[in-house]
This record gives structure tokens, sequence and C-alpha cells, in this order.
């Protein structure tokens, strides 16, 4: 698949995305997320060496929210290497992105990092290597440098409203903290998360970032190789939290999705994928992002199945 054949597809699914009549619901949760216009989408493709092909509102940033956990676990496995799965299972939790349950059942060890619960541990964990400050800042590099781009900034008012409405996270980090699995004051380690899922990205930023986990020449090598297959099979089993396993039998790529409406998809070895449409499914991930990737996956054949 070249840059030139895969455009004429990308701009038949972007068309179909256009005609469709259920578009899914925004998280109108978080009040600055509530305020996007449902009607956009934009799908690109980034190839290892940076080129990128795109359909739809590819320059329009979003908030990542949760795929930004993808990018603070490689920076957590490169800091504390297995040292972080004493605080976080590797299981897929088949419940909400942001339940209480299976947390009080399991003393207060989330399933997995992707979930918000494991991504709070994953953030409290990161701050006995860094101070508040020092932990964004470094986030935003990363981010930046597996972008190859510095255009690339945190939404304050994004991160704002997320903390005037984020109580749900608050009761998860106050549990953990009962529970003993956060080490830092709750309140400073939910400024660093809310602040890490307000990163504002395009689908090209964020489909040129996803190029590290890929493996393949020309792409940014930021990660051991053996973590990015740890990585990439979480993203597989957990990172669409109780819609996984659905994601995984129609897409049969690893994926990242968040509530802002994106979504990161890794072809590994060939390409990087990022969607977004601010509509979400019943799970909390992005409805016609999932169908596009959908489609992408069976016209061009990508899966890690074969």
């Amino acid at each position: 698949m070249t840059p030139d054949t895969l455009r004429p597809l990308l701009d038949r699914i972007g068309a179909d995305m256009a005609a469709a009549e259920d578009r899914g619901r925004v998280a109108d949760y978080i009040p600055e997320l509530a305020r996007v216009d449902p009607a956009q989408f934009a799908l690109s493709v980034a190839f290892p060496d940076g080129r990128v092909v795109s359909t739809g509102a590819a320059q329009t940033r979003f908030s990542i929210q949760s795929i930004s956990k993808v990018f603070t676990l490689a920076l957590a496995l490169g800091r504390l290497g297995d040292s972080l799965w004493a605080r976080v299972g590797r299981e897929p939790s088949g419940l909400a992105f942001n339940s209480i349950v299976q947390l009080e059942m399991e003393a207060g060890r989330p399933r997995n990092p992707l979930i918000n619960a494991g991504a709070i541990v994953v953030a409290d964990a990161l701050l006995g290597q860094y101070g508040p400050r020092e932990l964004l800042a470094e986030l935003v590099r990363f981010i930046r440098s597996a972008c190859e781009d510095d255009d690339i900034h945190i939404n304050e008012a994004v991160a704002r409203s997320e903390a005037e409405t984020g109580h749900r996270n608050r009761a998860l980090a106050h549990f953990m903290k009962s529970m003993g699995n956060l080490q830092n004051p709750v309140e400073m380690v939910l400024g660093a998360y809310f602040h890490q899922c307000a990163v504002e990205m395009t689908t090209e930023q964020l489909a040129r970032a996803g190029r590290f986990l890929i493996h393949a020449q020309g792409a940014p090598r930021l990660v051991a190789h053996a973590r990015i297959r740890r990585i990439n099979a979480l993203m597989m089993t957990c990172g669409h939290y109780d819609g996984s396993g659905e994601f995984a039998y129609r897409v049969g790529l690893p994926g990242k999705s968040g509530v802002g409406g994106g979504i990161l998809v890794v072809v590994p070895g060939q390409v990087s994928v990022a969607v977004w449409s601010p509509g979400l499914n019943a799970q909390g991930n992005s409805k016609l992002g999932s169908e596009a990737v959908e489609l992408l996956a069976r016209r061009t054949g990508w899966s890690v199945f074969g």
C-alpha cells in the first residue's frame, strides 16, 4: 500500500462517514467536550517516513483524552520497567472505563493501565520520578518527538473543565489512596492526569506520533522493541474499555480510544492510523471512528491475524 493507492480509499471512507445519520453522542459530562460539533470527521494514515494521507478535518485539533495513556505508559515503562506491574495489572476490565466496582473487589489494584484507575496509578508512579510540571513537560516532549512536530500543547480550558467535573475520577483516586496504591496527594495526581488528557492534536499529528509503535524502518525509535510489543498487546486487549473485544474482532489491530472521539490504531511494521469523530457509542468509543477503521482494515487487509 502506497500513499497514492491509499488516498482514494480514504476519500471513499470519508464520504461514507459524511453520509452517516447516527453519529453517536459527544462526551457531554465534560463541558468543554460537550461544545464540540459532532458533524466533524477526520482520518489520517502515517507511513514510517512521516508521509501522511488524510481525509476530512485532519487539521482540526481535538482533545486526545485517554489516548494519552499510551504515551504515559511508554514513559512509565521506560522509567520504572516491570516494577510498574506490582501496582497495575494487564488484564481487560470488561467494565466501563471509570468503574469503581472492580477496583473495590481487587483491593485497589486496577486491571490495566488503559482504564482511568490504571492511568491514575501510572501518573502517580511517574510523579515519583518527576514533579507535576516536569512530568507534563516530559510528556509533551515525548509526544512532540514521536510526532516530529513542536506544535503540540495542552488545552488548559479542557483540563479545568475535567478538574471541575471529574468526581468519579476523584472517587477512584481516593479509594486507591485508602488502599495504599497512591503515594502522592490525590489532587496532585489528578492535576497531572487531567492535564495529560487535555493534550490537543490533529489526526495528522496523532498518526505521526503513533509511528514509534509500528517498529518499522524510518519510524522514530523512542521505545525498545520488547516494550512496543507489550504496549501493542495492551492496546489490543484493553484499548477500548468494555468494547475492546468487539474492536479486536471487527478491526484486528491494536488501538486506543479517547472520549474526545479520537482513536489511534497501529498496523505493526506498516503504518499508524488516527481517526476522529466526536460522537461516541455506548462504550465511550468514537462511533464513526470505529466504523471507519473497520472499513479501512477490511479494504486494505490490515490485521495482526493475517
